[in-house]
């Protein structure tokens, strides 16, 4: 018998590091991201090497509707949930003015990375405490950014809502410690994936001079392997609390 972990956002990029790491650690994955892709077959086939079972279901976390059938596909891979992953998420489309941002942007940032990351996680809570404890860890891992500390005036909506899972998790981990369910919230840097790569020649110019203390991009996999170490409960006397995967970005300097 495998611990089950459910990823959203699991397709590519960091979601594709933490399908991979949890599998290399043991897991069988469920995913859960808009379309069943290349990607998707690519992130799967890599996983299943390592003898994990997969199962993919399409779902947009920000459409409340379908949050029952994700939870339903989860289960059915193998009868109960382990561990979530909340790592599906969407950047601003337009860098800009934090003045001139608009109810769409907020809304579609906030819908995604917040309001469906919280109502999901509560629909996988609820059918986590209907059930009794297992043999495996239980946890919520929710992966947030570097942005949910270090403010950018350019993308303010994006760091509201990577902000507010800070909160999400220590609430979860008062809530759900009692049933031996953890919480941690994990804080990407500057990771290389599709959605930094527009970038490249701005990070790979401001990590030569100096912006992280370890000189170099973060990679997918780098998130993954923290991930898998919260939720294999490596750590069980912590909850609550954040780990920033960025180098050193965080820390204050002069």
């Amino acid at each position: 018998m495998r611990p089950i972990a459910l990823v959203t956002g699991g397709n590519r990029g960091i979601g594709r590091g933490i399908v991979i790491a949890l599998a290399r650690r043991g897991y069988d994955v469920a995913i859960a991201d808009l379309a069943e892709t290349d990607d998707t077959r690519e992130t799967r086939s890599a996983a299943e090497a390592f003898g994990a079972r997969t199962g993919f279901v399409a779902a947009d976390i920000a459409d409340l509707a379908g949050h029952a059938r994700i939870v339903e596909a989860a289960w059915s891979l193998g009868g109960r949930v382990d561990a979530l992953v909340n790592n599906a998420g969407v950047s601003v489309a337009r860098r800009g003015d934090l003045l001139e941002v608009t109810p769409e942007s907020f809304d579609r940032v906030v819908g995604v990375n917040l309001r469906g990351t919280f109502f999901l996680t509560q629909a996988v809570a609820r059918r986590m405490l209907a059930e009794p404890a297992g043999a495996f860890h239980r946890s919520v891992v929710t992966i947030s950014s570097s942005n949910a500390v270090i403010a950018s005036a350019e993308r303010s909506e994006y760091c509201l809502a990577k902000a507010s899972l800070s909160m999400l998790t220590r609430v979860l981990a008062i809530r759900l410690a009692p049933a031996g369910i953890a919480a941690y919230e994990v804080r990407p840097g500057i990771i290389r994936t599709e959605m930094t790569r527009v970038a490249t020649a701005k990070y790979d110019r401001l990590i030569a001079e100096g912006l992280t203390p370890v000189p170099r991009w973060g990679e997918p996999d780098d998130v993954g392997r923290v991930v898998a170490t919260l939720a294999s409960g490596e750590l069980p006397f912590v909850t609550g609390d954040a780990v920033n995967v960025d180098g050193g970005l965080h820390i204050h300097r002069f």
